[in-house]
């Protein structure tokens, strides 16, 4: 149980730990609290942190309370991304380094970053040097969310795969997560969202030791319920973090909606 007091319900769902608060405001302030002590636990137990962040507005919340904590040290932090469109314009604004870059990197000065690139000349030798990376520097933590479709990262329904072999993979986009990047902003038109991507895969994911998933949104109700309440498979890709051993979804009250352990009234 958090010591969070903003709580509305907490819950758990096989080893999935769900906690549900009233607005998107509080939800993003706990989940940056908890993140933020687990960072600290971290450094003081073995001097640094390996950390990979989501880069999506759902996140926005969450990583501006993340980077007003004025006691992390982040010249221990060594961070990575989930995820990079391939082959956008240098300098798009949907780039995801640029995401997190004005979201977090170039606010906090972790002390490295390791970044995707999505328009390296050869994708395949790009994924192969990022798989290292990842083996040479296990995560400890992992921030991600969950897509319209259930994804994680960029693992789309008919790509996602739970024991996949790769670390890192060229996947091709779906219509339904192609269109929430048009829905959230990001792009004018579906026919502007890239048909490709670089993603860490789902076990590259799932070997993190710590998973803290955030999720708002009225949009994100039916795969939040897909996740909780579905079974485990790759149909809806998130089921997997019921898996996990110390995994954490944070909701707000809309994508909550629905959920049999979500009440309102208390």
């Amino acid at each position: 149980m958090t010591d969070d007091r903003c709580s509305l319900k907490q819950w758990k769902v096989d080893k999935l730990s769900v906690e549900a608060y009233d607005n998107r405001t509080k939800m993003g302030i706990a989940a940056a609290r908890q993140v933020s002590r687990k960072i600290k636990d971290i450094i003081t137990e073995k001097g640094s942190v390996n950390m990979a962040f989501a880069a999506a507005p759902s996140q926005n919340e969450f990583l501006i309370e993340l980077c007003n904590t004025r006691d992390v040290d982040w010249s221990k932090v060594i961070g990575f991304h989930l995820d990079e469109y391939i082959r956008l314009p240098e300098g798009a604004p949907q780039s995801f380094r640029r995401f997190l870059d004005e979201n977090i990197f170039d606010k906090v000065r972790p002390g490295k970053v390791h970044y995707l690139n999505g328009n390296a000349k050869n994708l395949q030798d790009e994924c192969d040097r990022y798989s290292c990376l990842l083996k040479e520097h296990r995560l400890d933590i992992a921030c991600i969310g969950i897509g319209e479709n259930g994804h994680i990262a960029f693992n789309d329904p008919h790509v996602a795969d739970f024991y996949d072999p790769y670390w890192v993979k060229i996947v091709d986009l779906d219509e339904k997560c192609r269109q929430q990047q048009v829905n959230d902003g990001c792009f004018p038109r579906i026919h502007d969202v890239p048909l490709n991507a670089l993603t860490l895969t789902i076990p590259a994911i799932m070997f993190a030791k710590y998973i803290y998933c955030i999720v708002p949104g009225v949009t994100k109700q039916e795969a939040v319920k897909n996740t909780l309440e579905g079974p485990i498979d790759a149909g809806c890709p998130a089921s997997i973090l019921r898996e996990h051993d110390a995994a954490v979804l944070f909701l707000d009250g809309q994508s909550a909606q629905g959920l049999p352990f979500y009440d309102t009234t208390t």
